[in-house]
């Protein structure tokens, strides 16, 4: 069984790993198609983010799907042969937040392909993976794992469209339109958002962005100051999606708000500098959204239902032998949406 596994930054190999028996309650699962994630990106550039370091070679990817190629002991409800998204949240389900029923925000929590732990969380990019049968969630013959395997991706937005609320009849703006603020611009036209503003530094994703939805795309790297006139009259938008994890994103949103306007900020960054002032004379809500849990399961259905057509945000699907490839391309922001690599 081969794997993509990191040493370091740029250090990146295709290595034989022997395939994990399954123990009881667990299922093999081979591999058939695998996202590379923004996290991927930070551990294949940087070696991690923050305080979260590479410290022992490690598969990268969580973002996958594939069959069920054998089960262990009382493992109900799936068969060998059985198509699945595979999802990489694991929570312990005996915490305090996991029984309060926000697993999301786990205390012992394991994610695929993270090196917080030590030893790591070993990734799914490898032609077989073992693990727990109810991480292996069943998808309708029509969903090809290129899709399934963006579950994941947007069990993300659906949680965090979940804190803004209705979206039906609402002016929404999207800050980043990579692959996140894409699929919450799919789901803002599904909820029958009234207008959906897209803002980005490149004119590629911006395209694609609109491929899905949106009403307007905004380069604000060629009109920094495109905003501007939306903050007129005490603001324009009802919500917005800050998907950028940029200071500068959401500094430009703010003014942008109407007055009890929600601010979902789901972009990960550093630590910003806010014009507090903006929030508490407009009343602006600003809620952070984290991962998701229950929203994996809803992806899953919403994939295999027909109603989202993800195809615009795969710009690639490049073959195992070739994952260096396929990381240098999904860097190139000007060229890739969402690169896929092929098991």
């Amino acid at each position: 069984m081969l794997g993509v596994i990191l040493y370091a930054p740029k250090d990146l190999r295709i290595e034989a790993r022997p395939p994990i028996t399954p123990r009881p309650g667990e299922v093999r699962v081979e591999v058939k198609a695998g996202g590379i994630c923004g996290s991927d990106l930070h551990y294949y550039n940087h070696g991690g983010t923050a305080s979260i370091r590479l410290r022992e070679p490690m598969a990268l990817g969580h973002e996958v799907s594939g069959v069920v190629a054998e089960l262990g002991e009382g493992v109900a409800g799936l068969e060998v042969g059985t198509r699945v998204a595979v999802n990489p949240s694991i929570p312990c389900g005996h915490c305090v937040y996991c029984t309060a029923g926000l697993q999301n925000h786990c205390m012992d929590m394991r994610f695929m392909g993270s090196a917080m732990r030590m030893p790591h969380q070993q990734g799914a990019f490898r032609q077989s993976v073992t693990i727990p049968a109810q991480q292996a969630v069943a998808i309708s013959e029509k969903t090809s794992f290129a899709a399934a395997a963006l579950a994941e991706p947007l069990a993300v937005c659906l949680h965090a469209v979940g804190m803004a609320g209705l979206l039906l009849g609402r002016k929404v703006l999207i800050t980043g339109a990579g692959p996140i603020g894409c699929l919450v611009t799919m789901l803002a036209r599904l909820g029958g958002a009234r207008e959906i503003v897209v803002t980005d530094l490149n004119q590629f994703p911006l395209g694609i962005a609109q491929k899905c939805g949106a009403t307007r795309g905004i380069d604000v790297g060629a009109e920094p100051d495109a905003l501007a006139s939306y903050a007129r009259s005490k603001g324009h938008f009802d919500v917005c999606f800050e998907a950028s994890g940029s200071q500068f994103a959401l500094q430009q949103a703010l003014p942008a708000m109407v007055p009890q306007g929600v601010v979902v900020q789901l972009g990960l960054g550093g630590d910003f500098t806010l014009p507090i002032n903006a929030i508490i004379t407009r009343e602006v809500r600003l809620i952070g959204s984290f991962r998701f849990h229950a929203e994996f399961a809803q992806a899953v259905d919403l994939l295999g239902s027909g109603q989202l057509d993800v195809r615009p945000l795969l710009t690639a699907e490049i073959p195992l032998h070739q994952a260096v490839e396929a990381f240098e391309l999904a860097n190139q922001r000007d060229r890739s949406m969402k690169v896929q690599i092929v098991f």
